[in-house]
C-alpha cells in the first residue's frame, strides 16, 4: 500500500472535511445542475420505460408476445430500462448490497489490501480513477472492479475476505444473472428477425461472454454541482446489469437533454452496450449516460458489464441488418479495438476541447460520444 494510493480515495478527501472540491473534480462542461433527488421525483417528461419480465417465457404466445415487443421497443428507443420481475430474488439482491456496502464501510487499511495497480495493469482490484493526462479530470468515486463470471475466469484471491458472505453472494448473482442474459440476448435477437441464439453466440455463447463486475461508491460531495460520479459515456459491453442503494443519480441523454431516472423498488437497471448496437446496425440503442453526486447521501451502484472475448470475436453489423437502405454504421473491429478506438476519440475531443474557446460551445457539445470506460 502507497501513500499515493490512500491519498488518492475519494472517500478519505470526502471525510477530511473539505468545502471546496480541488480543481482536478470540477467540470466546467456542467450547467443548470439541479438536486438530483428533487429530479428524480420529477414525473413531467419522458421517463426510463419499466419493463415487466414476468411474461418473457409465458406459454400464451399473445402474451409472451406483448413482453417481447415491450423489450424490444425499450431497446430501439432508449437503450436503457428497469427490469422488474426479472426472476433473481430479493433475498439475493440484498445479499449483494449488503455485502459491497460492507466492503466499503471496512477501515481504508482493510480496502488497501485490494488495491489494484493501473500503471501496472492489474486493473481487477479496489481503485480510484487517475487523471486522464488529456483534460486532468478526476471522477468522484472510489471502486471494486472484477471479474465475476465464467467461474474459471474468476481470480478470487482479490475478491473481498470479508464479509465472508462476499463470495458466495457475488458468485450466486452471477451465476443466475448470466442465465437472464440469455433470455434477454434471445427476445434481442428475434426482434432483429434472427434465431434466438444469435446474439448469443456473436458476444461469445456460453463459454466466452465474460461477466465483470465494479462497484461504484460515490462519497457525498460538497460541491455536487460541479462534479460528477462517472462523466458522460456508452457502455463497451454487449449488456450491463446495475444495482444501487436507492439514491439516485444515474442521467440518460434523451431527446437532447438529460433525464434523471426514478429508482424502481425491486428493480434491476439493463442497458444496451456498443456491441449489441454495432451488431444490430444501430437498430438497438446504447445510450449516453453518466453518474451526479450529492451531498447528503452516499450513492452506490452494482454493475455487472457483459463482454465479448477481446480478439476472437470481429464486431460488426450482422449481414441481416444490413440493406441497400440501411448500410453498415461500423467498421469492424475486435472488441479490443473498439475499446482502444473510443479512448482515442475520448483523447482527441479533450485535446480539442482545450485547445477551443468555451464560449463557442454548447454545454453538451463537450459530453464525450465514445468512451472505452466501464461505468
Amino acid at each position: 500500500m502507497t501513500t499515493a494510493a490512500v491519498t488518492s480515495r475519494v472517500e478519505r478527501l470526502a471525510n477530511s472535511g473539505i468545502q471546496l472540491i480541488p480543481k482536478e473534480y470540477v467540470r466546467q462542461e456542467l450547467t443548470n445542475m439541479g438536486n438530483v433527488f428533487e429530479e428524480e421525483k420529477n414525473n413531467e417528461g419522458p421517463q426510463v420505460p419499466t419493463i415487466d419480465l414476468g411474461d418473457i417465457e409465458a406459454e400464451d404466445e399473445a402474451v409472451r408476445e406483448r413482453c417481447h415487443n415491450e423489450l424490444k421497443k425499450a431497446a430501439m428507443e432508449w437503450g436503457v430500462m428497469h427490469l422488474v420481475n426479472h426472476g433473481i430474488s430479493n433475498e439475493l439482491i440484498n445479499r449483494v448490497k449488503v455485502a459491497g456496502e460492507a466492503f466499503f464501510n471496512s477501515p481504508f487499511e482493510e480496502k488497501e489490501k485490494y488495491a489494484n495497480d493501473q500503471a501496472s495493469g492489474k486493473l481487477q482490484g479496489y481503485g480510484s480513477k487517475l487523471a486522464n493526462t488529456a483534460s486532468g479530470q478526476l471522477e468522484w468515486e472510489d471502486y471494486f472492479f472484477h471479474c465475476v463470471f465464467p467461474e474459471d475466469k474468476r481470480d478470487l484471491s482479490i475478491w473481498p475476505k470479508t464479509p465472508e458472505d462476499y463470495i458466495p453472494a457475488a458468485s450466486e448473482y452471477a451465476k443466475q444473472l448470466r442465465g437472464l442474459a440469455t433470455k434477454l440476448l434471445a427476445v434481442l435477437s428475434l426482434g432483429l428477425g434472427l434465431e434466438e441464439g444469435r446474439l448469443e453466440k456473436e458476444v461469445g455463447g456460453i463459454e466466452e461472454l465474460i461477466l465483470q463486475m465494479k462497484i461504484n461508491y460515490y462519497p457525498k460531495c460538497p460541491q455536487p454541482e460541479l462534479a460528477l460520479g462517472v462523466e458522460a459515456h456508452t457502455d463497451v459491453s454487449s449488456l450491463t446489469f446495475i444495482l444501487h442503494n436507492m439514491v439516485p443519480g444515474l442521467q440518460l441523454f434523451y431527446e437532447d437533454k438529460w433525464i434523471t431516472a426514478k429508482c424502481v423498488p425491486n428493480s434491476i437497471i439493463m442497458h444496451i452496450g456498443d456491441t449489441i448496437e454495432i451488431l444490430s446496425n444501430g437498430k438497438y440503442k446504447s445510450i449516453l449516460h453518466r453518474s451526479l453526486v450529492n451531498k447528503d447521501k452516499v450513492r452506490i451502484s452494482w454493475a455487472v458489464f457483459c463482454e465479448p472475448p477481446k480478439e476472437k470475436i470481429i464486431l460488426k453489423p450482422l449481414p441481416e441488418t444490413v440493406s441497400e437502405t440501411e448500410p453498415p454504421r461500423y467498421l469492424p473491429r475486435t472488441f479490443a479495438q473498439h475499446i482502444d478506438h473510443k479512448l482515442f476519440r475520448k483523447t482527441e475531443e479533450a485535446v480539442e476541447k482545450n485547445q477551443s474557446t468555451e464560449d463557442n460551445k454548447s454545454p453538451e457539445d463537450n459530453q464525450p460520444r465514445e468512451d472505452g470506460k466501464r461505468s
